[in-house]
């Protein structure tokens, strides 16, 4: 842990934007703002910064741009361009110690515990949400109290600046943390006033931009997750209305004093929704539309129910062989021209029922025995 001294004292910005240095800022806000209109992705748009600081005349060294993420395999994503190689270098943190630790131990993560400190002394939100820190890496004012500044210096940097622009005054982990900034260079005498005037300026604007990408990517990355990369692209392509779905799958937990009481109330049920949908059709026929079909099929047994899969594909779902075989009763539907077919163990659990009607025993896929199915009577 680094104890965080207060924050160094920064230049202000300019009086006019009308000298040299208020036109490069204004240049690189109308820049930032249409980049992220178009979505940009972060690592194209933070090389595009680089490259458009370095025209404005700021000695960039290293440069870095990182944010934390919502996702069960991946904890961060960083951007890293050096001036040696003119190019970004994208990284994505596996989640774990390591991960944490290093964020723990750098001059990002101390302003982003210092942030969260000032927040949470200050609830109603007027803490300063753009936390900075320079350090000298050379001469007598050199302070090298991170290891990843001891690191710079011993490569030949000379000055470095960081800046943390939070998400959100409320530290809602679904805004992310922000987005964490760090700069480097090897001039002599390390950065001008102007230099990191124009970097206070601009950073806020272009991590508006960054987080245009960053919603997006957070978006993405937990609907491939939990549903998979296909149906997450549908979902987030806007296939999100009611009925666009090809089957669903339904579990209605009992212990032993409701469980004849919650398989009458599933054929209730049932039967319930089969007169909803004939409705719905009469309707849709008078209307020139075409009918909605729909099967179902009953089942009793156990199943499991959680976050199943990989640390990168999961499922909040249910599973069991009671899962499959309500799946293969459903097959059954149409050969055995039923809209309603219940298992033998439901209709055993009932007792008799006049509504439903031995349709034989059948051989379901993936099952070894041949099982009893019943239909149920909709009249």
């Amino acid at each position: 842990m680094h104890d965080m001294p207060p924050p160094s004292r920064m230049p202000s910005p300019p009086l006019s934007f009308d000298g040299p240095l208020g036109r490069k800022i204004i240049e690189l806000h109308v820049w930032a703002v249409g980049e992220g209109l178009r979505g940009t992705e972060a690592a194209p748009l933070f090389d595009g910064l680089c490259q458009r600081l370095v025209t404005a005349g700021l000695p960039l060294w290293r440069a870095f741009a990182g944010m934390k993420t919502l996702h069960p395999q991946w904890g961060g994503y960083g951007y890293t361009w050096w001036r040696h190689l003119n190019a970004i270098r994208p990284q994505q943190f596996e989640r774990g110690d390591e991960y944490e630790q290093g964020v723990l131990n750098s001059p990002i993560g101390s302003l982003i515990r210092l942030g969260e400190e000032r927040a949470a002394a200050n609830p109603v939100g007027d803490a300063d949400p753009w936390l900075h820190l320079r350090r000298r890496l050379t001469g007598p004012e050199a302070q090298l109290d991170f290891p990843s500044l001891a690191e710079y210096a011993a490569a030949g940097a000379t000055d470095y600046f960081a800046e943390v622009v939070r998400f959100g005054a409320d530290g809602d982990p679904s805004r992310g943390t922000g987005v964490g900034y760090s700069f480097a260079t090897d001039r002599p005498e390390g950065f001008h006033d102007d230099d990191l005037v124009l970097l206070k300026a601009v950073l806020p604007v272009v991590s508006l931009a960054m987080m245009t990408h960053a919603g997006h990517t957070i978006a993405s990355g937990l609907l491939a997750a939990y549903l998979g990369d296909d149906a997450g692209r549908r979902v987030h392509a806007g296939a999100v209305e009611r009925g666009s779905v090809e089957s669903m799958l339904a579990i209605f937990p009992f212990d032993d004093a409701t469980r004849e009481q919650v398989c009458r109330q599933a054929l209730d049920a049932a039967a319930e929704a089969m007169r909803a949908i004939d409705g719905l059709n009469a309707a849709r026929r008078e209307a020139g539309k075409p009918a909605v079909a729909v099967d179902l099929a009953l089942h009793l047994g156990e199943v499991l129910y959680g976050n199943v899969g990989a640390v990168d594909r999961l499922d909040f779902t249910v599973i069991g062989p009671a899962v499959n075989e309500a799946a293969r009763i459903e097959l059954l539907c149409e050969p055995l021209g039923r809209k309603v077919l219940v298992s033998a163990e439901l209709a055993a659990t009932v007792g008799e029922s006049r509504r439903l009607v031995l349709l034989g025993c059948h051989k379901l896929r993936g099952v070894g025995e041949m099982r009893e199915v019943y239909g149920l009577e909709l009249g």
